[in-house]
């Protein structure tokens, strides 16, 4: 009884809201309208957009009226035209032409049928989820690179991608607008992510096609590879490539036509930090290919990293780890606002650490490290085969069974040949904490089924590489301890006085976290940092070569 007076008083409001003189005409167009809209739905499956849109709608025209376009149909043709990410050439702005080209044919016409208005309708509302589906699901084939990420496991590299589906109701947006809620353009603007400086990115997209518009940039061309204090008839292309992109700026020099001057060194090496590469000012073959890659590739990675934010954890926690593995680097939070920055080192290739959100709730100091069996299997059995004697140098224990009593084993007692080709082993290996340690002497764990967390490391001189991916998946830190200082700031049960002499010394110690921190593991090759600086970083497990296989373009 409830819902029979509830839809004709919907219908009532919204025809209410939509227009403050709302003519005879259209009140009657709207009732023809509505039931040629619900006898032509009537053989669409249950799911389709059109149906589950109109039927939310009560079968009401939302974008036709009887003698014009509605102020919702053109307050989603005028955004989707100055919304500024799409291609001038892509699918969805052609569609408006020839949609508005269309209406305008069909208004002016004195034959116009209720029918063509309704095929209109529907063409208008197919052209709004194009464009919802673009704004906020993206162009990545998810499918197809889940797919892809399946062969990888295949082959024995042990990755995942965790997605988590973007929370928009394109047609809820729709409906608030019908209600008078709010207009189109503010509840588009109210659904654009806003973690992750996604909206500084999409500026930054705006300016690089507009770039891509003006003609773009020309190709710098050295004759050989570019010191300080040099001079090369290539010089000047460097200087307008730098120019363009705003490396190149704020300088006062007089500027000699051919010499590499400080000014130009300092933009150089601003360049370089913006794309992960050593800062040195050197321009070397490495600096020069990123140099002169295309503003078409450009656009394209900022468009790809985009989508990926989409479908990214959108949780906003006080407390925040991000690690970007392009990057290499953990990025700590409090609040929304940077509080600390930390090299790392993240899986190899073979070994990538997967893509996911977790919660770290413990830290241990003086760990053990419980040596995954694959590593066993994979590498040290064939080199105890070799040699029993492989691990004596590395404190590493081997125990039968895992129970608290299980008897310790001598390697010289065991014939690794039994056990070689992935044979199954009654045996745990685990190292002891130690200098050695390969966690070194922290590790925060954020149980996952993954079996990664981050840890300490000995081997340190690693991290003044420019590429860190050197681990087995999970996340060595260049700094813990400093990490383990920013924990104690708000997890009053960290004595950091008593956990340095703990460390001091070779006893395990395990502390639980009164207030947890949220971890997410991303994968961005391009963003815009803390300080709105456009960043790229090389592609180093090769999922945008893999996501762009089967990228959509509108």
């Amino acid at each position: 009884m409830r819902k029979l007076l509830y839809f004709p008083i919907l219908f009532l409001f919204i025809m209410l809201v939509q227009s403050t003189t709302v003519e005879a005409n259209d009140l009657n167009y709207q009732d023809d309208a509505s039931e040629v809209i619900l006898n032509s739905l009537k053989g669409q499956p249950k799911y389709s957009f059109l149906k589950r849109l109109y039927t939310r709608l009560l079968f009401m025209p939302i974008w036709m009226r009887d003698q014009s376009l509605s102020p919702a149909a053109k307050d989603l043709f005028r955004y989707i035209k100055n919304e500024g990410t799409l291609s001038l050439d892509g699918k969805l702005l052609q569609d408006i032409i020839m949609l508005e080209q269309m209406a305008k044919d069909l208004y002016a016409s004195k034959e116009a049928t209720l029918a063509q208005k309704i095929d209109l309708e529907f063409k208008i509302s197919q052209l709004y989820k194009g464009y919802t589906d673009y704004a906020y699901f993206g162009s990545i084939n998810w499918g197809a690179f889940q797919a892809r990420i399946s062969n990888l496991m295949v082959n024995d590299v042990s990755t995942e991608w965790v997605l988590h589906r973007p929370l928009v109701d394109p047609i809820g947006i729709i409906e608030s607008a019908a209600l008078g809620e709010s207009s189109i353009k503010k509840l588009f603007e109210k659904a654009i992510p806003t973690t992750y400086h996604y909206k500084a990115l999409q500026k930054a997209l705006r300016k690089y096609i507009a770039l891509q518009e003006a003609g773009g940039w020309f190709p710098v061309l050295l004759k050989r590879k570019l010191t300080p204090g040099m001079s090369d008839e290539g010089v000047p292309s460097l200087r307008e490539r730098l120019y363009i992109t705003n490396d190149y700026a704020d300088c006062n020099e007089s500027s000699k036509e051919n010499k590499y001057d400080k000014c130009l060194q300092k933009a150089v090496k601003r360049f370089q930090v913006r794309n992960g590469l050593s800062p040195d000012a050197v321009v070397g073959p490495g600096t020069l290919r990123v140099l002169n890659k295309s503003i078409e590739s450009r656009i394209t990675t900022i468009r790809l990293n985009l989508d990926r934010i989409k479908w990214l954890n959108k949780r906003s926690p006080k407390n925040h780890i991000v690690i970007n593995i392009p990057d290499f680097k953990l990025y700590f939070e409090i609040d929304g606002k940077l509080r600390k920055k930390m090299r790392v080192i993240v899986g190899k290739s073979n070994h990538p650490t997967p893509i996911f959100s977790d919660i770290v709730e413990n830290i241990v100091l003086n760990p053990y490290w419980n040596i995954p069996r694959s590593i066993i299997q994979k590498e040290m059995v064939p080199k105890l085969i070799k040699n029993p004697h492989y691990l004596d140098k590395k404190n590493i224990e081997i125990r039968r069974g895992w129970g608290r009593n299980s008897k310790i084993v001598h390697p010289d007692s065991v014939d690794w040949y039994n056990y070689q080709d992935g044979m199954p082993m009654p045996f745990h290996f685990a190292q002891l904490p130690g200098k050695k340690n390969a966690l070194g002497k922290i590790k925060f764990l954020f149980p996952n089924r993954f079996s990664v967390y981050m840890h300490d490391t000995p081997a340190k001189s690693l991290f003044s590489r420019s590429k860190r991916a050197f681990s087995h998946g999970c996340i060595r830190l260049h700094k813990p301890k400093e990490l383990l200082k920013s924990f104690s700031e708000f997890n009053s049960n960290i004595d950091i006085k008593k956990s340095k002499k703990i460390l001091e010394g070779k006893t395990k110690t395990n502390i639980s976290l009164r207030h947890k921190t949220a971890i997410d593991v991303v994968y961005l090759t391009a963003w815009v940092d803390y300080d709105g600086n456009l960043q790229f970083r090389k592609d180093v497990y090769d999922y945008d070569k893999m996501q762009l296989k089967s990228f959509r373009r509108w």
